[in-house]
């Protein structure tokens, strides 16, 4: 695991992860401005289930002035704005001269409906809580930026597995609401084959948990890091990278127990919320209307959007502008994790911006 972003898609080790997070953010934060972080309450939100909630809170980090060209950025799933802080994302990013330089740019970082400090499951309501999907937080950001912020346009969205299915959909919903989209390590089809399998597999080994309750548990069951590890083993880290780090079965059980005993902060509801939030997932059918210059970069061990199907080809051929970089694997790629690494593909996102016009 290469940086506290790759910890934080995976699900995993969250306090470790948080750790980490505080260290790289140091890093990080000595070549751009100060990040700030703040809260919006969102009236009256109306999910997709026809629910409404009175007040939706949305926190979310940004760094660089209000004066700047507006750039969101979406993170992956049970991730946090704050998590793509790290110096191996923001710090080869929003540094002066770099692609997404805050000094020219306002970069705007949500936590996702259920997650962060979001408001989520665990705030109370646990499993009451309404079912919400991905075109839920979608439409919660566009009323944070829109009501909330006052932004009227974005230069790009980049988004990063979840963040990246988000923002395939943004396209969709606000076509002429930015210039340019960047979705990373996803796919613009629905949730199938062993990506769905697998969520499946790990939200009903949680729900099947009789310490799970109905979500009325009185402690996280103990299937929340066992599933949590199974799926994050499944799908992501890339093959040679993990023949790399557990070239033996001996290494293999000694990496396998670390994952196993690590501490885990996670809570079992807004695990399952956000995993199973993918359910119907599909921007499929309205991809002629997107209408902003579409870079999609996904990596080429990717075990959740394994490219020899075929499916990242036939979808851009609907785009009027898309292009996709494919990220080479290697030993130093992380399957499923890789574009959490900026340098695989920063010089593919600047040259990009550069050629897109305004």
């Amino acid at each position: 695991m290469n940086s506290p972003f790759f910890c934080l898609r995976a699900g995993l080790f969250a306090v470790l992860c948080a750790a980490l997070t505080s260290l790289s953010f140091g890093v990080a934060a000595a070549d751009f401005a100060a990040p700030k972080e703040a809260s919006a309450v969102i009236k009256n939100f109306r999910f997709n289930t026809g629910e409404v909630m009175p007040e939706l809170r949305i926190n979310y980090v940004t760094v660089g002035e209000p004066t700047g060209e507006a750039v969101l950025i979406l993170h992956g799933t049970t991730g946090t704005g704050r998590g793509m802080l790290s110096a191996g994302f923001a710090g080869e990013l929003f540094g002066a001269g770099q692609a997404l330089d805050a000094s020219r740019y306002y970069v705007i970082l949500p936590d996702a409906i259920g997650t962060g400090k979001s408001t989520k499951p665990s705030d109370g309501m646990r499993a009451a809580f309404p079912k919400y999907n991905y075109d839920d937080m979608v439409d919660a950001q566009y009323r944070l930026l829109t009501e909330h912020l006052g932004i009227k346009h974005l230069r790009v969205i980049v988004g990063n597995s979840m963040g990246g299915m988000q923002t395939w959909i943004w396209g969709v919903k606000h076509p002429t609401f930015m210039d340019a989209l960047v979705p990373m390590a996803s796919q613009p089809s629905e949730m199938s084959s062993r990506n769905w399998m697998l969520r499946r597999l790990l939200t009903d080994s949680i729900k099947n948990d009789p310490e799970w309750n109905g979500g009325n548990y009185t402690k996280q069951p103990k299937s929340l890091q066992f599933a949590s590890v199974f799926y994050s083993t499944a799908t992501i880290g890339g093959n040679q990278a993990l023949y790399k780090a557990a070239p033996t079965r001996a290494q293999a059980d000694a990496l396998l127990n670390q994952r196993l005993t690590a501490p885990f902060a996670g809570d079992a509801n807004d695990h399952l919320y956000q995993w199973d939030s993918s359910r119907d997932y599909n921007p499929s059918p309205g991809l002629e209307r997107i209408q902003a210059a579409v870079l999609a970069i996904n990596s080429a061990d990717d075990e959740r959007n394994p490219p020899e199907t075929g499916i990242m080809d036939r979808e851009m051929k609907r785009l009027k502008n898309g292009r996709v970089f494919l990220i080479p694997s290697s030993e130093l790629t992380a399957g499923h994790g890789t574009t959490g690494q900026a340098k695989f593909w920063k010089q593919q996102l600047a040259d990009f911006l550069q050629a897109v016009p305004k």
